[in-house]
């Protein structure tokens, strides 16, 4: 049974809870942000412009309908303080786990989105891999090595944008 109390107490607990910012989808069904790297798709060239601005490089892994992709854009990156960090420090270069376009590995080989995440051993999503300043002598190390780190699955924010941190102070 539903009382005035019961009720009122349930209408203050949804009215203070943050509101989920709508997650914008891309003409390729994966949720987007404006400042996502606009790309050809060459690895090493990214890396070196991204490093050239002063930012570090990161690909994320984003899959169609993915539930914890959409609540990283509705909770995580929809905080200002989380996604201003980001957008400030990083090159974020989305590409599709399952995807068909074509991309140019640190070494030169070219391959589809979805044999580069197979390559690289990305199963699931978001997955986040973060990169080294250079792009000197990647190619020659197996791809499961040319990370600084990785975020296999999404943590709550505060310790998402403290990943994001730690690799940017070099930790």
């Amino acid at each position: 049974m539903i009382t005035r109390r019961g009720l009122l107490a349930s209408t203050v607990v949804a009215m203070s809870a943050p509101a989920l910012a709508k997650a914008k989808l891309g003409e390729d069904g994966l949720y987007q942000e404006d400042w996502y790297l606009e790309s050809f798709l060459d690895l090493a060239e990214d890396l070196t412009n991204a490093s050239q601005s002063g930012k570090r490089f990161v690909i994320l892994w984003g899959l169609r309908n993915c539930p914890a992709c959409r609540r990283m854009h509705e909770v995580h990156l929809a905080d200002p303080a989380i996604e201003s960090y980001i957008r400030d420090n990083f090159a974020v270069l989305h590409l599709n786990i399952l995807g068909a376009r074509e991309v140019t590995d640190f070494g030169g080989g070219k391959l589809t989105e979805k044999a580069l995440a197979k390559r690289y051993g990305i199963e699931g999503t978001p997955a986040i891999q973060f990169f080294p300043t250079s792009a000197a002598g990647l190619a020659a190390k197996p791809p499961k090595e040319r990370e600084v780190a990785r975020m296999a699955s999404l943590p709550e924010p505060q310790a998402f944008i403290a990943q994001f941190r730690a690799v940017r102070n070099g930790v």
